[in-house]
């Protein structure tokens, strides 16, 4: 019997609890040697993924994916979750500049790095959904481009001066409130959403699991050649989850793997990219995977 030649592939992760046991070499493998590149903050690397293919195997973004299969990017989803978190505690407001409520937004400014950050898609969802906001209404700052070249914002988004930042525009009241990322950037911020700790949780506990940032992608060509390694790339990560310690499984996992394990956040993403002009249909959850990491699932 043939034994199975061993491919080294190119591979992007951040540096995580759940990644950690697999990039540090605990996690063995008899059919890939993975060549982990240099990763410091790993969405500074997605746009290599959307734009040059750079990478055999790599962390991305879900909006991103999303837009990456909307525009025919050669990669193909895997049920493999690596980041995620509660999205409420991301935006703040200035208290110096007056009370702010989410559904005072409409009608102003909201800055975000790029509309089509993940998080952003997020908490825009969350906002117009449970806090009454109409996200056509307001006036979002960028200072970023797409990651996906192909994709174009939509007319409610406008392109910050340049040499601005997003901080000190806060601060100065250029804009009313902005999604920051999952600190403050300066203790005279406030989070806009009150307690977004427990409203987090009670969201998550609502819909079925906690909001999904970036999952695993591999190169389409990978998948259909050689589904046996992206079915060992899919052991080697529950591995490392396993290794780190974390909890595996329940409701509230914020690693996940599997599809109908991320079936039901993955539905509502797709809703609010559609509902933001993100993508131009809405994708079935099915569409994301193909045969091979469709079946994947925990022995």
């Amino acid at each position: 019997m043939a034994t199975a030649t061993k491919v080294k592939l190119r591979t992007m992760l951040g540096n995580y609890p759940n990644t950690k046991p697999l990039k540090s070499g605990g996690i063995r493998s008899d059919l890939v040697d993975f060549d982990f590149v240099d990763v410091k903050v790993a969405n500074s690397h997605f746009k290599n993924v959307v734009r040059g293919a750079e990478y055999d195997v790599s962390e991305l973004a879900i909006v991103t994916y999303l837009q990456a299969k909307a525009y025919g990017k050669p990669y193909v989803l895997v049920p493999v979750v690596l980041v995620s978190r509660g999205q409420h505690h991301t935006i703040a407001y200035n208290p110096e500049r007056g009370a702010l409520k989410p559904s005072d937004l409409n009608g102003k400014k909201v800055g975000v790095r790029a509309y089509t950050v993940t998080t952003g898609t997020w908490v825009r969802g969350i906002l117009a959904n449970d806090y009454g906001v109409d996200i056509n209404k307001v006036e979002w700052i960028t200072f970023e481009e797409p990651h996906v070249a192909e994709y174009h914002d939509p007319a409610i988004v406008k392109r910050a001066p340049a040499g601005k930042d997003l901080t000190p525009m806060l601060l100065d009241g250029e804009v009313a409130a902005g999604i920051v990322g999952d600190k403050l950037p300066d203790p005279k911020l406030k989070h806009l959403i009150p307690d977004p700790e427990t409203a987090a949780q009670k969201w998550a506990e609502r819909h079925g699991g906690v909001p999904i940032n970036h999952m695993l992608v591999v190169r389409q060509e990978l998948s259909r050649s050689r589904p046996d390694v992206v079915q060992d790339i899919f052991r080697q990560m529950h591995a490392s989850k396993l290794a780190a310690g974390l909890p595996d499984g329940g409701k509230l996992d914020p690693y996940r793997f599997g599809v109908e394990a991320c079936r039901p956040i993955l539905e509502i993403i797709i809703d609010f990219c559609h509902r933001q002009e993100l993508i131009p249909r809405r994708i079935s959850v099915d569409e994301l995977f193909d045969d091979t990491t469709r079946a994947l699932k925990i022995a």
